[in-house]
């Protein structure tokens, strides 16, 4: 029986993870987006935003709103929806906001028109809406908040994903502090080139941080949590961050970094009690400096978008 009306589930992603920069994310059980989607028996998208935090309503302008025109044109559908955000995860918090609308509204579009596509066949539309969001075409929040788990983005020209074996006790503390930084802004502070030396540290650091994770390794893991590119630039904003990671790994954390473009930092970390700890001591660095935060601690979801 056809459904005039859905309701979508789409996870919060850590990016980047150290050394993998547009290429390695993996989602998150919580946060994440909710969002309710419905025939409007219309042409016209129209959005709805109930979720109190501040979005775009213009279709042109909302991450949600193009990718999912990107699904329509390609499937040549005139069909309208009601996008309506009842939950967000807060834009420009660093563990995939837009990724999660994005990723959230083509599965729940794709699911109301008879699942013309499989799941990881939406990730170029759900790409369309985050290159709004941060400026350029990249995969590795959209990947993991649609499929779930850890993603390895191998190459974009052809997209070539692979889903990464990790740990089952595996855990991540993520702390947001409350400052907001915008990817588009963040991307223009990295060097657009860098030298052969430090590309090839950052290539060992993420074959090493692969390699940790598939066999289970946690040292190696640890070692490996390392970014040469991104990091040294996009931390200057945050305070004492040297110190945070030193306090974090004291703590426990098998390996500290920024959660894609900041301004959240994630702590990978061996089981719930280890991850809760480590983060607790994440949020006590930022009360010190009077900067509130939010803790949140989450597996790796095996699962990415999910209709609820």
């Amino acid at each position: 029986m056809e459904r005039d009306e859905i309701k979508v589930f789409g996870p919060a992603t850590v990016s980047n993870v150290g050394p993998g920069f547009d290429l390695l994310g993996f989602a998150l059980e919580a946060p994440g987006d909710e969002m309710i989607i419905r025939r409007n028996g219309t042409d016209k998208l129209v959005l709805y935003n109930q979720s109190g935090c501040q979005l775009p309503t213009d279709p042109e302008l909302n991450v949600a709103a193009v990718a999912t025109a990107s699904l329509l044109r390609e499937l040549h559908s005139y069909e309208g929806f009601d996008l309506i955000f009842t939950k967000k995860i807060h834009p420009g918090s660093g563990v995939g906001s837009s990724a999660a609308s994005c990723a959230a509204a083509v599965v729940g579009v794709n699911e109301l028109l008879g699942s013309p596509f499989e799941t990881a066949a939406l990730i170029p539309f759900a790409m369309e809406g985050e290159k709004v969001a941060s400026g350029s075409t990249h995969a590795d929040n959209i990947a993991p908040a649609l499929l779930g788990g850890v993603c390895l983005i191998r190459g974009y020209d052809p997209l070539d994903i692979k889903n990464i074996p990790y740990p089952g006790d595996l855990w991540c503390a993520v702390v947001h502090p409350h400052l907001e930084i915008k990817t588009a802004e963040s991307r223009k502070l990295i060097p657009q080139t860098v030298p052969l030396e430090t590309a090839l540290k950052q290539c060992g650091n993420l074959a090493g941080l692969v390699a940790g994770l598939s066999s289970g390794d946690y040292p190696l893991i640890g070692r490996s949590v390392t970014d040469l590119f991104a990091e040294p630039y996009r931390t200057l904003e945050l305070p004492d961050f040297s110190v945070l990671k030193a306090s974090a790994l004291e703590a426990g954390s098998v390996g500290t970094g920024l959660s894609g473009s900041g301004p959240s930092v994630f702590s990978l970390c061996r089981g719930e009690e280890m991850a809760t700890s480590v983060g607790e001591v994440m949020k006590a660095h930022f009360s010190t400096r009077d900067i509130k935060s939010r803790i949140y601690i989450s597996r790796i979801s095996q699962a990415g978008c999910k209709i609820i």
